[in-house]
């Protein structure tokens, strides 16, 4: 019994110093982001993002002061995450508080405009008809299903929808408590963005996925992981032996949460496979990629580089990214930005890249986008975006059946979605906090497509 009690006594000590960390740093974070870019409150905050066990078991100081949250477990494994204007919260890992104010960030300031007197997309004055073609009762249902709780043991917990065709806002809901002027987290989609940074610096002939990743700590040509390409990193086939499990301590939940510098963590696995070869989807090969932006674009450019290269030329002025300690931004996982201006992105591939009559993404960056590589053979997966499957005869060959085999879309935690559909015209936005997959997507977007009767 006494072996029993030691060996249960060692385990929970074990795991209190791997994961306690984890939850506090989540806990910290998210709320951090939260309650200063998104105005949320904290007790809201407690009874849902962070509501459910493991997180559930941590405390966390809220100071309005200085804009910084602190999470704990039972009193160990202190958090702190500090709130910047612009560049939303921030971990405090391997650096002074001090040093990590410190940093300066040269992020212009969004346009002052009057968006409701400027027609979407650039704007948010809308049409006051919707197209013919549109069945208004089906579309208006689709989009309010999307919004029901039929579980008594689940939470679909559905907070923004919506919905373009053929460019035009034709539908939107939001549930209570939130609005088309609230910034809310993408979560993985951000990787989605960083990938279109790239395109951007492709098209100014800045880089060529197809060569080498100019990675520092691959630069020896006799280093097996200079290999790996931009392409691979986008494809997610770099080969790097990276874990991608959010359910306890991994390479995904420890870089997320104790490294300053997420790159350089990464970058510092080995690979275990060829590159090129074999899919394996990481948020390390995404903040790779963040990082090969901030070294190609420079220091001084870099951190106004998505709002001036991206967000501000396609209308999203909400929209920011946070970076980590050592001020990369977190390419990942870490962008707010509203449900229009999502919806604004999802146009912008919509129309292969062009946005107010200026090519944003290099031509056939789009195309390439949506294409999986030819080794792939069991993901559907482009340049950090997922394929809903390019078999247009088997439906079971896609991820969601009733969904045109050319649908793109950006995925992140707890059903965070941009869907693109080309053939149908249709852009969709679905923000949310699903973490049982209660939220049938396919339904969702089956019902939607039903109501455009072109």
């Amino acid at each position: 019994m006494l072996v029993v009690l030691v060996m249960a006594l060692a385990w929970a000590i074990h795991y209190a110093y791997i994961s306690f960390p984890i939850i506090s740093g989540y806990g910290a974070k998210q709320m951090c982001t939260c309650i200063f870019a998104s105005g949320m409150d904290k007790a809201y905050l407690e009874k849902n993002e962070l509501g459910d066990f493991p997180l559930s078991l941590a405390s966390y100081e809220v100071n309005m002061k200085d804009s910084s949250v602190t999470g704990s477990v039972w009193g160990m494994a202190k958090k702190k995450a500090i709130y910047r204007k612009g560049i939303g919260a921030t971990l405090i890992n391997d650096i002074s508080e001090a040093a990590l104010r410190s940093q300066v960030f040269n992020i212009p300031p969004p346009p002052v405009l009057k968006t409701d007197t400027i027609p979407w997309p650039m704007g948010d004055k809308l049409p006051d008809s919707l197209p013919a073609d549109i069945n208004k009762e089906k579309l208006l249902s689709a989009v309010d299903k999307a919004f029901e709780e039929p579980f008594t043991d689940k939470k679909v917990r559905t907070r923004a929808v919506v919905v373009l065709y053929n460019g035009q806002l034709v539908a939107e809901k939001y549930a209570p408590g939130f609005n088309k002027n609230m910034p809310m987290y993408g979560w993985s989609m951000a990787k989605s963005f960083t990938a279109s940074l790239i395109g951007t610096l492709v098209k100014q002939g800045k880089l060529n996925i197809t060569k080498p990743a100019p990675v520092p700590e691959w630069s020896d040509p006799k280093d097996p992981r200079h290999a790996i390409t931009l392409e691979n990193l986008l494809q997610q086939q770099s080969g790097l032996g990276f874990k991608e499990d959010y359910t306890g301590a991994s390479d995904v939940t420890n870089m997320l949460y104790k490294e300053d510098d997420m790159a350089a963590f990464t970058a510092g696995h080995k690979l275990v496979n060829t590159p090129g070869t074999v899919f394996n989807y990481t948020s390390g090969n995404s903040n790779i990629i963040s990082r090969i932006i901030r070294q190609t674009v420079g220091e001084q450019d870099y951190a106004a580089y998505p709002a001036n290269a991206l967000f501000n030329k396609i209308g999203m002025y909400s929209a920011f990214f946070e970076p980590d300690a050592s001020g990369t931004y977190v390419g990942s996982s870490y962008i707010m930005a509203t449900a229009r201006d999502y919806a604004r992105f999802g146009l912008l591939y919509y129309n292969d890249g062009i946005c107010n009559g200026e090519r944003i993404l290099p031509e056939g960056w789009v195309h390439q986008t949506a294409a999986a590589p030819a080794s792939n053979k069991t993901k559907e997966y482009g340049y950090q975006f997922w394929l809903n499957g390019i078999d247009t005869t088997n439906l079971s060959k896609r991820i969601y059946p009733d969904v045109p085999a050319d649908m793109y879309y950006c995925d992140g935690y707890g059903y965070q979605n941009i869907y693109i559909i080309p053939s149908k015209k249709i852009v969709v936005v679905r923000l949310g906090l699903t973490l049982d997959k209660s939220f049938d997507e396919n339904t969702f977007l089956k019902n939607i497509i039903a109501a455009i009767t072109d």
